[in-house]
């Protein structure tokens, strides 16, 4: 199935991984600069908000994607990609932190709190499954009565951290997943363990392994609409940090885009 690719870059990141150098002379990727606009730290007001939806309207909406976007200040962009979903669809989202936390300022979109942006104002959203979230942040999400998840309970879903130590994600993915219904992934890689990615948040126990064998069977069983990938290395790292990061991130976008092109072109 023929898919879109775009890149967007809100901290220059991109631009030390050779991987993602190449992409920027690939006249089939979209290469998205947002390093120019403003009001896009952890959250995206308004104005921001209307400029990088212009910037990504430059792209069909009527064909599935890859899309990364930086690190994980910015997943938030998930809630912008998967408004452009007209069709009812699964939620997917591999990540250490459960993103359901109400905004510290009224009616701003945050990267703490974008999955219950989805949930309170997508009408195509059928279920979502988080997988990798820390259990303590779990229970907290669960205490905390401004977050309010009774309310979303029978649609949210927690694949723990415990559970990723200690089972087979892929057969809980495939056991908890509709069948024959549609899914948007969206992979924040602090899911993953240290040895496999270096973020900019804490990092959870999930292995490149577990990953792979996930997503290829939601593509087994699954028409996956997109995938988007954050979670790059804090733009503020020291030199010898940052050296070290952007080797094994560029390594993981490396494998993560190989995988989803393969796995999109047999879709």
């Amino acid at each position: 199935m023929p898919f879109v690719q775009s890149f967007q870059d809100f901290t220059s990141v991109y631009r030390e991984q050779p991987f993602m150098q190449d992409f920027m002379q690939n006249p089939a990727a979209t290469w998205i600069d947002c390093t120019q606009i403003s009001g896009t730290d952890c959250y995206c007001d308004d104005d921001a908000q209307a400029e990088i939806t212009r910037l990504m309207n430059q792209l069909p909406d009527d064909k599935p994607g890859i899309h990364f976007f930086d690190n994980g200040n910015y997943h938030y962009m998930s809630k912008l990609w998967t408004d452009r979903l007209q069709k009812p669809f699964n939620l997917v989202i591999f990540d250490h932190h459960p993103d359901m936390q109400p905004p510290r300022f009224e009616g701003i979109l945050s990267c703490g709190g974008w999955v219950k942006e989805v949930l309170d104002h997508n009408a195509f959203v059928k279920n979502v499954i988080l997988i990798g979230v820390s259990d303590q942040l779990i229970e907290d999400l669960k205490q905390d009565p401004t977050a309010e998840f009774e309310k979303y309970q029978d649609q949210v879903t927690f694949i723990t951290e415990s559970q990723v130590q200690n089972s087979n994600v892929a057969e809980l993915t495939k056991a908890i997943l509709p069948s024959l219904q549609d899914v948007y992934i969206s992979i924040d890689k602090d899911a993953l363990r240290p040895a496999d990615a270096a973020t900019n948040w804490d990092q959870g126990s999930l292995t490149y392994t577990q990953l792979e064998e996930t997503l290829l069977e939601i593509f087994k069983n699954h028409r996956v609409l997109g995938v988007d990938i954050c979670g790059e290395r804090a733009k503020d790292c020291d030199f010898s940090e940052a050296g070290d990061a952007d080797v094994l991130n560029n390594d993981l976008n490396k494998k993560l885009y190989n995988l989803l092109s393969y796995a999109f072109q047999e879709q």
